[in-house]
């Protein structure tokens, strides 16, 4: 593997946040805000400047997912509540020779789009396991079991308030947490919270997107087809082929995994699998290590700069043929892993799941609420998600550090751990796609998505104000004591 720095190769959260480059001998903007690094600004990038400054904000793909939730739960709710259910109902057909998939729209966004989203989570679970919070067995161990133990007490506590029968299906659901709104929310607190604590909340939904997607893979499987199941195995044979050859090109990574999602999609097991399996066969090595690297950028730059005479430029032949061979050692500089991954974010914060979010988080609310709170459905992911995160990851944390085996990340403090473990309750995107599966539709499925809701306002709003009461620290980068 190349010489990778841990926090030079992974993003500092898990959406996609704009590079900013700092300039040459200068302020960013020059004196009339048109140009940036030396480079002049054109008009375009004014206009846009501040959807850019909303885009790298922390909280942005938190707050335009919590609108996403919002207008749906209005339209589902208002005069045009049947148009809007109708419009994701839409059959929407692909055809490939033989081969046909026709499906509601809802269903393309949930089995289709979604794949996008786990690959992208796939990625992530792999680049931490290799160079992030994951890659140190003590590091992890804090992560790891804090996670383990938020998920399977509000499991418990789901079962024992929903009883058996068909509900007992939804005890997936309040296993989850949705890191975009959970770390929006310690974004919001800014630099009072300390930086090993932002890291911590990321490993731990790391963790509990890892036991989300196996929860999907074992538990909520329909019938298989073992032809079906034969043809993904030997697809997969062949990316994990690619990667040991050392292709690098996503567009064959791009074809074979839409090859492995179709094949996914027709064994029985939920398609969205494909993609977390597509994610682990992606190339995490570079070609060229950042010495390589920066030998070759030199020798290319400096002849680019030769063959500048008296201020003319040479021939553009002979400018772009080193454009062209900076851009390859620019790309062999990378792994395929962190390029697609950071190619993928943009997409799946700001389109992907927002658009999830508006297919599934609406709910007409018919009759009493009174008579939706004491559904045992609503109670079991209510308090599953509130009380069950709070009392698994705190109780979890607290054991493995007692016992020695992992320690608490630099200036956290148990009050920091017990506001994350609220937080955790917030479980949303991974939630309703779980709801989604347990129930497929009907009384049982609008109650778990009310009680998602409520119960993700409630741990945001708790865990806002626990964090919101530690005394602030005062290292700029947040790591004080």
């Amino acid at each position: 593997m190349s010489r990778w720095t841990r926090e030079g190769c992974r993003p500092r959260h898990r959406w996609w946040r704009p590079v900013r480059v700092a300039p040459v001998g200068g302020s960013k903007h020059d004196e009339g805000g048109a140009s940036v690094a030396g480079i002049p600004t054109a008009p375009i990038d004014r206009i846009l400047a501040p959807f850019r400054e909303f885009a790298s904000s922390s909280a942005s793909s938190g707050l335009l997912l919590m609108a996403a939730a919002v207008v749906a739960m209005v339209l589902a709710n208002s005069a045009w509540s049947e148009d809007w259910t109708a419009l994701w109902e839409t059959k929407l057909t692909l055809s490939l020779g033989s081969l046909s998939f026709s499906q509601s729209l809802l269903h393309w966004i949930n089995d289709g789009l979604m794949a996008i989203f786990f690959l992208v989570v796939g990625l992530e679970i792999k680049r931490e396991v290799l160079v992030g919070e994951l890659a140190s067995v003590r590091r992890a161990t804090l992560p790891i079991v804090a996670a383990i133990g938020g998920a399977i007490v509000p499991a418990v506590i789901f079962l024992a308030i929903a009883g058996g029968g068909e509900a007992s299906r939804g005890w997936g659901i309040p296993m989850a947490t949705d890191i975009a709104f959970a770390l929006g929310v310690l974004a919001i607190l800014g630099s009072r919270i300390p930086l090993g604590l932002r890291v911590f909340l990321a490993a731990l939904a790391i963790v509990d997107d890892l036991l989300a997607v196996l929860v999907i893979a074992l538990f909520y499987t329909s019938d298989l087809s073992l032809p079906a199941l034969a043809a993904a195995g030997v697809i997969l044979l062949a990316l994990i082929g690619a990667n040991v050859l050392g292709v690098r090109r996503p567009l064959v990574y791009g074809l074979l995994g839409i090859a492995l999602w179709m094949a996914v999609f027709q064994s029985g097991v939920h398609a969205t699998v494909a993609g977390v399996l597509l994610a682990f066969t992606i190339p995490a090595r570079t070609r060229l290590d950042s010495d390589a690297f920066v030998e070759r950028a030199r020798a290319i730059v400096d002849d680019f700069e030769g063959r500048t005479v008296d201020g003319e430029d040479a021939s553009t032949e002979e400018h772009h043929a080193a454009l062209w061979e900076l851009e390859d050692a620019a790309e062999k500089a990378q792994a395929p892993m962190l390029s697609i991954e950071h190619a993928l974010q943009p997409w799946t914060a700001f389109l992907i799941v927002p658009l999830f979010a508006l297919a599934n988080a609406g709910v007409a609310i018919r009759g009493e609420l009174t008579a939706i709170v004491v559904e045992p459905v609503f109670l079991g992911v209510l308090l599953g998600l509130v009380i069950g995160k709070q009392v698994g990851i705190s109780l979890a944390a607290y054991a493995v550090v007692r016992l020695g085996f992992a320690s608490l990340p630099e200036g956290v403090r148990w009050r920091h751990i017990y506001g994350v473990a609220w937080l955790g309750g917030i479980g949303f995107t991974m939630s309703l796609f779980i709801a989604g599966l347990a129930f497929g539709g009907g009384p049982l499925l609008d109650f778990a998505k009310v009680g998602i809701l409520a119960a993700s306002i409630v741990a945001g709003i708790g865990g806002y104000l626990v964090l919101r009461r530690i005394p602030a620290h005062t290292d700029p980068r947040g790591e004080g004591a």
